[in-house]
């Protein structure tokens, strides 16, 4: 169980990795489909801080899933983290906020010489509505505190998206590749599409583990058998058919064929 959970997170980082696709994803939801942030300018940024504890003194570190430094005129101006959740998770807030707080910490101690603003976007993946708390008020709203105190708590907020219910109006925001795995989701088995296809492999491993396959290892030699480069022009529905009919050559098309399932062999 655990392997297919390393799976399906190693493929999700991959994708999003992609600069088109990071810079897609933070223009859509961020900025409402305004093209603010390029492709261009972001950059990789490590994905480990680490702090000390506070009795032990002992090195301690965490992960957050991905991370890129937006850069403008040499400098880097924001930070944006990402996290793929797949299961709804109460105290995601405070994790949240320490991998946040983590990265200030850092340039607070000089790690970064020039401070800029960081912000976590949490991709949530799971079939389940998400009914959890999304901000430290929410979290502690149970707690009866007295107004006096309830004003010194900030509100630190969880920026999420449930990434299988967005509204057809916020998919629409999104140009590149994530386009295809968000209308996929949304519209299941009738899904069809003349988009063209950039990142091939990475596509159809998405797809593939957020349809529930616990292994993709095998799609760079499928594709190879299907004679398709990354390089390659191709739409959407074109790799589909081509998908199928490998499948029915090898003997594998049952499963290719099941709407949601279409990707998994």
């Amino acid at each position: 169980m655990e392997s297919t959970k390393e799976s399906k997170d190693l493929v999700e980082k991959h994708f999003i990795a992609f600069p088109d696709i990071a810079a897609d994803v933070i223009n859509a939801l961020l900025y409402e489909g305004d093209a603010v942030v390029r492709a261009e300018s972001l950059l990789p940024a490590s994905t480990e801080t680490l702090y000390t504890t506070g009795g032990e003194g002992k090195l301690r570190n965490q992960y957050e899933d991905l991370a890129k430094y937006e850069i403008r005129n040499g400098k880097v101006s924001a930070i944006y983290l990402f996290a793929n959740q797949s299961v709804v998770d109460y105290r995601m807030v405070l994790r949240g906020a320490g991998y946040v707080g983590g990265v200030y910490r850092e340039q607070y101690e000089g790690k970064h010489p020039d401070p800029a603003p960081v912000v976590e976007m949490v991709l949530y993946w799971g079939q389940k509505h998400w009914n959890s708390a999304r901000s430290l008020r929410h979290m502690f709203r149970c707690k009866n505190l007295s107004p006096r105190i309830w004003r010194h708590v900030d509100d630190i907020r969880l920026h999420m998206w449930e990434m299988r219910y967005l509204p057809s109006e916020t998919r629409e925001l999104f140009t590149s590749d994530m386009r295809i795995v968000l209308d996929y989701l949304a519209e299941g088995e009738g899904y069809r599409s003349d988009r063209l296809v950039i990142h091939k492999e990475a596509l159809v491993k998405m797809l593939r583990v957020l349809s529930g396959d616990s292994n993709v290892t095998d799609m760079a030699e499928i594709l190879q058998e299907m004679n398709i480069r990354e390089e390659d022009e191709i739409t959407m529905c074109e790799l589909f058919d081509q998908y199928i009919r490998q499948g029915r050559k090898e003997g594998r098309a049952e499963g290719r064929e099941e709407g949601i399932k279409i990707f998994i062999l």
